[in-house]
Parts: structure tokens; sequence; C-alpha cells
């Protein structure tokens, strides 16, 4: 019986992980997502199902989603503006994410990481000052200009930091993931649902009970 369970286990765990594993290459050449079904309650793994190969044509290839700035937000002051399968069928299985992300004048993308992905963004438009985390707790940072790219590797914290006073900087990233996942440093700290509970946040910052309801407070703003 022992023998048996072991057996069992390992079998589970195999499956597991190639559930929760990086991207698995694809079987066919392409595999159009079939949106109709491709809703985000749906459980899926590499991909959606696909429609008839015989329906395919160029238009799931091509995508505008990205050729408008999007609403700077109010708290940080960016916007991350994504073509996925949702708006670009022809991406589904293909291990990739695109991101248009505008950021305000001294505004900031906030710490964040990507636990399923590595990104490559290119700065197309302003100045930004980058930077990403690794598990030493050591800071790479980078100025870039127009034209620069930068490497942030996968699972590690970073950030973009627009430096310009006046000028609204315009990014364009590549994630290897097609579901890459998304974790801000801040709201995990302080706007989890359910609420972490006080005492916990204010031991892990060395805080009171007034910094932790004001931090919350801004960050619903």
């Amino acid at each position: 019986m022992g023998t048996i369970t072991i057996v069992f286990s390992m079998s589970v765990l195999v499956v597991v992980l190639g559930l929760v594993g990086s991207d698995p290459d694809p079987l066919q050449d392409y595999c159009v997502a079939d949106t109709k079904k491709a809703t985000r309650e749906n459980f899926y793994c590499n991909g959606v199902p696909c429609i008839n190969p015989e329906h395919v044509d160029t238009s799931h290839f091509a995508t505008s989603a990205l050729s408008k700035p999007g609403k700077i937000g109010k708290v940080f002051g960016f916007n991350v503006t994504l073509a996925t399968i949702f708006n670009l069928p022809g991406m589904n299985t293909q291990g990739l994410t695109m991101a248009r992300i505008d950021i305000g004048a001294n505004s900031l993308v906030s710490p964040h990481s990507h636990p399923r992905a590595s990104e490559v963004a290119i700065l197309l438009k302003g100045s930004l000052l980058v930077g990403f985390i690794n598990t030493s707790n050591h800071l790479f940072t980078q100025n870039l200009r127009p034209g620069d790219c930068f490497v942030f590797p996968k699972g590690l914290i970073h950030f973009l930091y627009n430096t310009d006073s006046k000028v609204q900087a315009l990014v364009v990233s590549g994630l290897s993931s097609q579901n890459p996942g998304l974790q801000m440093a801040s709201p995990v700290a302080f706007a989890t649902a359910p609420t972490m509970p006080d005492e916990i946040s204010e031991k892990f910052f060395q805080s009171n009970d007034q910094d932790v309801t004001r931090i919350r407070t801004n960050l619903d703003g």
C-alpha cells in the first residue's frame, strides 16, 4: 500500500508541476484562441481552445490595441495596455504577452514582479530610471533614453520611474508568458483582501497603526 501511495503521489506531483511550469511549446503552427470560450473564469493550461484552423485569417494575428495611450492612473501615474489572446487571438499558445506602458511625468510604475515571465522593455519616448532587485537584495539600475532596452529577470521585483518632470514616457514591453502574472509590492503589503492583520503590518514595517491606516487610505485613492 505504501508503494502504491508513493507512486500515486509522484504522478500527481508530475501533473501539478506540468500545470505550474513555464509555458509549454505549441504542438501546431498556431492555435488561434476561441475568444467565446476564453473567459477569465475558465481554467486552462497552455492557452485556451483553438478555433477550427480552416477559419483562421490574417486578422487573428494583428491588433491595434497598443496604438493609443491609456488613461493615466491617479495613485502612481501610469497605465498599462495589454495585447493578449483577448484582443490578439493568434498569440494563443505562443508564450507571449505584449504591453504598452504610459508613464506620467515624474511618475512611477511601482515595484512589482511577474512570477511566470521575464520581461524586455524598450523605451520609445521620454527618459526612465529602471531597476530590479535580485534575491541577494542587490539593486541593478539603469537610466534609459529612447531606443534603449532593459531586461527584467523572471520573478524578480522591478520598477520603472519617469525622471522627466514634464514629458510623459512611453514603453513597450514583451513578456515571456501568455499569463505572466502580476504582484505589486505595495498592495501585497497593504491592500490585500481580506486585510492583513494590523499587528503583522506594524511588526513587519516597524510602524504604528496610524502609518498603516494612512498608507491603506492612499492606496485606495
